[in-house]
C-alpha cells in the first residue's frame, strides 16, 4: 500500500506539492507563534525564574512580580528567626527614567540587591563579575537593550533620575517584560529611585536543606501580617497568569494558532479532494479489481500520513531556522521534547482532517464507472 500511495503522490506533483506546502506553512506558523508566546511569558516571569531563591515574600496584594508594593524591611529579621530558614535577602525593584548622551531617554526597571552576594541579580553576565557593581555609580545594561538605552555599553555614562550612572557590567539576555532591567546595589537603587530606606520590594528567602518550602510559606503567612509568601514556582506561575489575564496576548496567539490549523486543513483538504476527483477512474479501477472501501480509505490516509511526516520535517527545519534568526535580536526561547511531540500530533490531525472530504468522495465511486466513457 505504501508504494501505491507514493505512486499516487508522485503522479500529480503540483497537487502533492500544494498539499505539502499547506502542512509546512501550518506547522511553521504554529511553531512560530508558540515560540513568540514562550519568549513573552519567559520575559514576564524572568525576574522570578532567574533569581536563586526558594521563597518570595511580598505584600499581600501582589500576584505579579512586575507590580510589587513596599513592605517593611524589619520583616527580614523576623523571618530569619523562624525554623528552617537559612538566610533572607532584601530586594528593591523600582521604575525610573534614564537619559543618555545622545538625548534619548527611556523607562528602566532598577533591580537592587544586597552586595556582595547579589542574590537578586544580575544573571547571564556577558563579561566581568558582580564585583564590578561595587564601583561608584555602577549599574548594568543588557546587550540586547542597546538601542533602547541610547547605545549604552561598557563604560557608558548616563543619568538615572538626574543622577550619574556608569555601565560597569553587561548582561546578555537578562530582560524583563515591558522595561529594561538595570541591576545595581540595593543602596544605589534606593538612591536613584528615592526608595524609602526602611522598605523593600521583596524578601528573598533561602531555606535550609531538607526544609519544606510549602510549610515555611504557610508559617510565614500565619505569623506575619500584611505580607504573603510564595514558592518560586508558584510566584512565577501567578505572575504569568496575572499578566496574561490583563492583556490580549494569549487570545491573540491562540487565534493565530487556530487560524493556522484551519488554513492548513483547508489547503490539504481542497488539494487532496481535487486530486481525488481528477483520479476517480483510478480509484474505480482499484475497486473493480477487488479493492474494498477500507483499502481505498487506508490508501488515502497513507498519502495524508506521508504528507504529514514530510511536512513536519520541513516545518521543524523552518522553525529552527526562525529560532536561530531571531535569537540574534535577543528573542530567545526553546522548544521542549513535549512540544515537538505536540507539533507532530497537530500536524497529523491537520492532515487527517484535510482528507475527510476526499475519502467521502472516493468511497462513493462505483467500480462499474471505470467502464463508462
Amino acid at each position: 500500500m505504501l508504494k501505491t500511495a507514493i505512486r499516487f503522490i508522485l503522479y500529480d506533483k503540483p497537487k502533492s506539492i500544494g498539499a505539502l506546502f499547506g502542512v509546512v506553512i501550518s506547522i511553521f506558523l504554529i511553531g512560530q507563534q508558540t515560540g513568540i508566546f514562550l519568549f513573552l511569558t519567559g520575559m514576564m516571569s524572568s525576574l522570578v525564574d532567574n533569581i536563586n531563591t526558594d521563597i518570595w515574600v511580598v505584600d499581600n496584594r501582589t500576584t505579579n512580580v512586575a507590580a510589587l508594593g513596599q513592605i517593611d524591611g524589619r520583616y527580614q529579621r523576623q523571618i530569619e528567626a523562624l525554623p528552617g530558614i537559612d538566610h533572607v535577602y532584601p530586594l528593591v525593584i523600582a521604575g525610573s527614567s534614564a537619559k543618555f548622551n545622545d538625548g534619548k531617554s527611556g523607562g528602566i526597571t532598577l533591580v537592587g540587591s544586597q552586595a556582595p552576594s547579589f542574590v537578586g541579580g544580575p544573571w547571564k553576565i556577558s563579561g566581568g563579575t558582580t564585583d564590578n557593581l561595587l564601583f561608584d555609580n555602577a549599574v548594568t545594561t543588557d546587550v540586547f537593550d542597546k538601542k533602547l538605552l541610547g547605545g549604552a555599553q561598557m563604560g557608558t555614562q548616563f543619568e538615572i533620575a538626574g543622577k550619574l550612572a556608569k555601565v560597569t557590567l553587561q548582561t546578555n539576555g537578562a530582560r524583563g517584560f515591558g522595561a529594561s532591567f538595570v541591576f545595581t546595589t540595593i543602596d544605589r537603587a534606593r538612591y536613584y529611585s528615592k526608595f524609602p530606606r526602611d522598605k523593600v520590594s521583596a524578601l528573598l528567602v533561602k531555606i535550609k536543606p531538607g526544609a519544606d518550602a510549602k510549610q515555611i510559606t504557610k508559617m510565614i503567612d500565619d505569623n506575619m501580617f500584611g505580607v504573603k509568601s510564595w514558592t518560586k514556582k508558584d510566584f512565577s506561575s501567578a505572575t504569568v497568569s496575572t499578566i496574561l489575564g490583563s492583556s490580549g496576548i494569549a487570545t491573540s496567539v491562540g487565534t493565530l494558532i487556530v487560524f493556522a490549523i484551519i488554513a492548513g486543513s483547508i489547503i490539504i483538504g481542497l488539494t487532496l479532494y481535487s486530486a481525488a476527483t481528477d483520479r476517480l477512474k483510478d480509484y474505480a479501477t482499484l475497486k473493480a479489481i477487488g479493492a474494498t472501501n477500507a483499502y481505498v480509505r487506508n490508501l488515502i490516509l497513507t498519502q495524508a500520513i506521508i504528507f504529514a511526516i514530510v511536512g513536519y520535517i520541513f516545518g521543524v527545519i523552518l522553525m529552527y531556522a526562525f529560532k536561530l534568526g531571531i535569537a540574534k535580536a535577543g528573542i530567545m526561547f526553546s522548544y521542549s521534547i513535549g512540544m515537538y511531540i505536540a507539533f507532530a500530533v497537530v500536524t497529523l490531525v491537520i492532515s487527517m482532517i484535510g482528507v475527510i472530504a476526499a475519502i467521502r468522495r472516493i468511497v462513493k465511486v462505483e467500480p462499474a464507472s471505470v467502464f463508462r466513457s
